[in-house]
């Protein structure tokens, strides 16, 4: 027979009985940046923010694509999430307008019709494509990640090393000897 007592956590912390984990992104060694998450259902979108920040991600959340472009003519996201579901526009055409207002940014989709319209990362024109499902959490969350080790791999390609880098030539000319 069990019988349930009312005892503060705070005194079954202090007592030993009672252990917290430390936050995963503490012992999370990957790159963490701001992200953008777009979608019109609040409940999502917060839950969406919640998962991101324990992650040790930096998420604002916008409820229309309007939104979302006008905050990214202002300021820089290290990834952009969006709906697949979007009013006035469609995911494809709204992933093209991020790409010429923040080029380089990732950019995954999440959608419950995956499979259902064939949606892919050609056919959307996403970095990465996600099935809204109960394993969404922990894909998103790698996925955010992995596209920030890609965005950090292509960024260190693209600068050269030092030893890499050519020193400017001098141009030697011939001066006059007065003959």
């Amino acid at each position: 027979r069990y019988e349930f007592v009312d005892i503060p956590v705070s005194a079954l912390l202090r007592s030993g009985l009672l252990h917290t984990m430390p936050s995963r992104a503490k012992f999370n060694h990957q790159p963490h940046a701001r992200v953008l998450l777009v979608d019109s259902h609040r409940a999502g979108l917060r839950a969406r923010c919640m998962v991101l920040a324990e992650e040790g991600h930096d998420p604002t959340g916008v409820s229309s694509p309007e939104e979302a472009l006008q905050l990214l003519a202002a300021e820089k996201f290290g990834v952009i999430v969006t709906e697949y579901k979007l009013t006035g526009i469609t995911a494809a055409d709204f992933i093209a307008r991020l790409r010429e207002v923040a080029p380089g940014t990732p950019v995954i989709l999440l959608s419950g019709y995956v499979d259902a319209l064939g949606l892919s990362e050609r056919s959307t024109g996403a970095d990465a494509v996600l099935m809204k499902s109960a394993s969404e959490p922990n894909q998103l969350t790698h996925t955010v990640s992995r596209m920030l080790r890609m965005k950090a791999a292509v960024a260190r390609a693209r600068k050269p090393a030092a030893s890499d880098r050519v020193a400017p030539r001098k141009t030697i000319r011939p001066t006059g000897t007065g003959a």
